[in-house]
């Protein structure tokens, strides 16, 4: 799965440069297999992704979903957090992109 599935190339104003557009990912929407939980301590985005995903890279799911991830890994302890049913999500995320 990829964020970065349907975006497009562009180049950048400035350098000229080949890069990817902006992948605008809204809030998340609720599913009702989500998983809900409280961190007990510090737990790192990454970390729980991989626990719940099998999959590191997914952290921005969870980060989304929660409105985290904005400039640290790391959520403190006694956070409820939302971990999103994974099976949706790259259908929603298409959805989203290529119909801006």
């Amino acid at each position: 799965m990829s964020r970065y599935i349907t975006a497009q190339v562009e180049r950048d104003a400035i350098t000229e440069k080949r890069k990817l557009s902006t992948v605008i990912i809204s809030a998340l929407p609720t599913n009702p297999n989500d998983v809900y939980i409280q961190t007990l301590g510090a737990e790192r985005l990454d970390k729980l992704a991989l626990l719940f995903y099998e999959n590191a890279s997914l952290w921005w799911v969870i980060a989304s979903a929660n409105g985290l991830g904005k400039g640290t890994m790391l959520v403190p302890g006694g956070v409820n957090l939302r971990i999103p049913n994974i099976t949706n999500i790259q259908s929603y995320i298409n959805e989203i992109n290529t119909s801006r």
